[in-house]
């Protein structure tokens, strides 16, 4: 994911799926489960369907059997639900992490640095200096240079340019 998305390592890991347009792992494991269990109940002719149908005892309680929840799992709805819950750094930029993110066609180079501004986590002297790469965060004009800062109140940069970048960028 980390390769389709092209964020950096820094990119908050609830993201790392939306920027991807692939679903979290664990609703895709769990998928994968639901689809195994309905394969094994339509056959009744294979030696594990009484173990699914009728599940032993739980002898150990650091185990989860697959037969403890059977209930099929819609992963749009439990994505959408999960992604509402988490805590994320630009989270209020994407409304529904189902759909392809605005951007998603462009060539990798672009859609990387917009997955930098994005995620607050590109090449800036704030995330520099985190990173141990400078021993500065000052910007030109004396003010700590972050993400928002270059797009959003920094003197230095061309606002008009940014504006149409962004808006050629995200359609």
């Amino acid at each position: 994911m980390r390769l389709i998305s092209g964020t950096l390592r820094s990119t908050p890991l609830p993201l790392l799926p939306v920027f991807s347009n692939i679903e979290p792992p664990a609703l895709r494991r769990k998928a994968a489960t639901g689809k195994l269990v309905e394969k094994i109940v339509k056959h009744d002719s294979w030696p594990i369907q009484p173990y699914i149908l009728n599940p032993p005892l739980l002898r150990l309680t650091s185990r989860k059997p697959l037969w403890l929840d059977l209930q099929p799992v819609d992963i749009k709805r439990r994505w959408r639900h999960n992604w509402k819950s988490a805590q994320v750094v630009s989270s209020h930029l994407v409304y529904d992490p189902t759909i392809w993110q605005p951007g998603f066609d462009l060539p990798r180079q672009q859609w990387s640095l917009l997955n930098r501004f994005r995620t607050e986590q590109g090449h800036c002297g704030a995330c520099r200096r985190k990173w141990r790469l400078t021993d500065t965060d000052l910007y030109p004009c004396g003010e700590t240079q972050t993400m928002f800062h270059i797009v959003e109140c920094c003197s230095l940069t061309n606002k008009t340019e940014w504006r149409l970048i962004s808006t050629t960028l995200c359609g």
